[in-house]
């Protein structure tokens, strides 16, 4: 029933964002990155992303233009989670060193949406451990809430009074760039080389 609830979710989630991409995108060709889209989709994606403000690994609050200061590429799950969150973002990490061995610097990002447990120090340890370079954040449970809207994910936590709860949620990534914002979201079927060379036509793009 659990894994029933996940995909439920993940379908909603999927079906949500997909439906505020197509809505925010235009046809006037204006589109500098349309050659690097996964689908027949020009213009631009103003409802997806935004500001946030969360608490990084050394429980300092950020916001979005102190963690987002080089294309980055962003995740939201959680550390306890038993499978695919570290699937997904240890394909993050791979993408990112295929495109530094390219040549091309991105920044992965690691945002918790179970801030009961993921403290600061708890998502700096799973960050770090993916990558020398991941940024992992947490918050309030008020701060990940509107960071999670605003990039239209989906979570919700299971009976919190088992301490090995499970939280289902939705698993893109969000290619975000400093002066263009989120511009495209890779899902979990898709491997590293093929993250890497999307991502890297976007780059190019800049």
């Amino acid at each position: 029933m659990t894994r029933l609830y996940a995909f439920l979710a993940a379908v909603v989630a999927a079906t949500a964002l997909g439906a505020t991409w197509i809505a925010t995108r235009g046809g006037d060709g204006d589109d500098r990155f349309a050659q690097c889209r996964a689908g027949q989709i020009a213009g631009g994606a103003e409802t997806i992303g935004g500001p946030f403000e969360l608490v990084n690994a050394k429980g300092q609050t950020v916001t979005d233009k102190d963690v987002i200061t080089e294309p980055s590429l962003l995740y939201f799950g959680y550390t306890f989670c038993p499978d695919v969150c570290p699937l997904d973002t240890s394909r993050n990490a791979e993408a990112v060193d295929l495109l530094e061995d390219r040549g091309q610097r991105v920044t992965p990002v690691f945002i918790s949406i179970d801030p009961d447990r993921d403290t600061p120090e708890v998502v700096g340890d799973f960050a770090a451990n993916l990558h020398e370079r991941m940024i992992g954040l947490t918050g309030s449970p008020e701060q990940v809430k509107a960071a999670s809207q605003a990039y239209k994910t989906y979570y919700r936590a299971q009976d919190k009074s088992d301490e090995y709860y499970l939280v289902d949620h939705s698993t893109f990534s969000y290619l975000v760039l400093p002066e263009h914002g989120f511009v495209e979201f890779f899902r979990r079927d898709e491997t590293a080389e093929q993250m890497a060379d999307r991502i890297g036509c976007f780059l190019d793009a800049m």
